[in-house]
């Protein structure tokens, strides 16, 4: 068996390889034209270990079609396991080796690749989504400019058709003209793909959650076997507040922020529909509201939120209105 551990970079890669039965080691500063060259002369079985990284793509399918096993590791972990200040390609190299042969190597989860074109699906529209929303600002600055304020009311269909009769020539008609990105077609394509995702299906029958923010939740947990309680999920999502405590005292911050930005976006607007149409979320939405910041309650009911539909996938119960748990001992809902 050869194991190896892989420094990669876009324009090459440091490997360090041993060979558990003759015991040799090997290192080598791979291009990509010499890397297929590589993997393809090693025979019996090969694990590759590296840091979970962009622009891999490639590397990941040269691997499968060559028969080897690909382990992509945390890099904030494998940092923190190396103690010396000295940072090179050749130690990152046998750092990754050294963690694989010693059974310490922090292996994530990879999605395959038909979950990773539905999640580019995801952001491409989330991505156009935020463009209309900078377009739709700047249309009610033109609309201030002319002496017009409607604010929200513009968007409606009366604003809409005194936005389309402005006297504007140019550039300035053309920017009206280009209101809406084609983001219906996604639309349609998310929602075909949650109709085939049953995870999607059973998170929608919760009230404020629709197929975008249900197939989002489902594509970026994955598998839920791997979060053994909600508070992980929490964490994964980045939903969970910084902390710096010590000596007794404690001190937690704003939320850390260290998960997938998308999925916490849209369970934030998630939320703000589930807080109008669940009496329980809508209770401590107001609560929170008069004592903090609506922006503050709005990351809360999103963090329940997550809970609720963590809970939801576990158990493969679909919603029910009455209290929900919190707790793995708990049914989903109790009547």
């Amino acid at each position: 068996m050869k194991i190896i551990g892989c420094d990669f970079h876009p324009g090459f890669q440091q490997v360090a390889m041993v060979d558990t039965e003759t015991g040799e080691h090997t290192e080598k500063r791979l291009t990509p034209e010499e890397a297929a060259q590589f993997y393809k002369q090693l025979q019996g079985p090969v694990v590759v270990g590296m840091e979970a990284c962009g622009n891999t793509l490639w590397l990941e399918r040269l691997l499968a079609q060559f028969g080897h096993t690909l382990w992509l590791g945390d890099a904030g972990k494998i940092r923190a396991m190396e103690v010396r200040k000295q940072k090179t390609d050749r130690r990152d190299a046998e750092l990754l080796l050294q963690l694989l042969i010693e059974g310490r190597f922090p292996r994530l989860w990879v999605p395959n690749l038909e979950q990773r074109d539905l999640r580019q699906l995801l952001l491409h529209r989330h991505k156009l989504v935020g463009m209309r929303s900078q377009v739709k600002n700047q249309l009610q600055h033109l609309a201030l400019n002319q002496g017009i304020q409607r604010k929200w009311k513009l968007w409606s269909r009366a604003g809409r058709k005194l936005l389309e009769e402005l006297p504007l020539s140019g550039w300035t008609a053309r920017r009206r003209e280009e209101l809406e990105p084609k983001i219906g077609e996604l639309d349609v394509a998310v929602e075909q793909a949650a109709k085939k995702d049953a995870v999607a299906q059973l998170l929608q029958t919760h009230p404020g959650v629709g197929p975008i923010t249900a197939l989002a939740f489902s594509l970026t947990l994955g598998q839920i076997e791997r979060f053994a309680h909600s508070r992980k999920v929490v964490s994964y999502l980045g939903l969970n507040p910084s902390e710096h405590s010590s000596g007794g005292r404690q001190r937690l911050g704003s939320i850390s922020k260290q998960g997938n930005a998308m999925s916490r976006s849209l369970l934030v607007e998630a939320a703000q529909s589930a807080a109008r149409l669940v009496p329980e979320l809508k209770r401590a939405y107001q609560r929170l509201k008069h004592r903090k910041h609506s922006a503050v309650a709005k990351v809360m009911v999103a963090r329940k939120l997550a809970v609720r539909l963590y809970w939801m996938w576990k158990m493969q119960q679909p919603y029910a209105a009455t209290r929900m748990q919190g707790s793995p001992t708990g049914p989903v809902a109790e009547r």
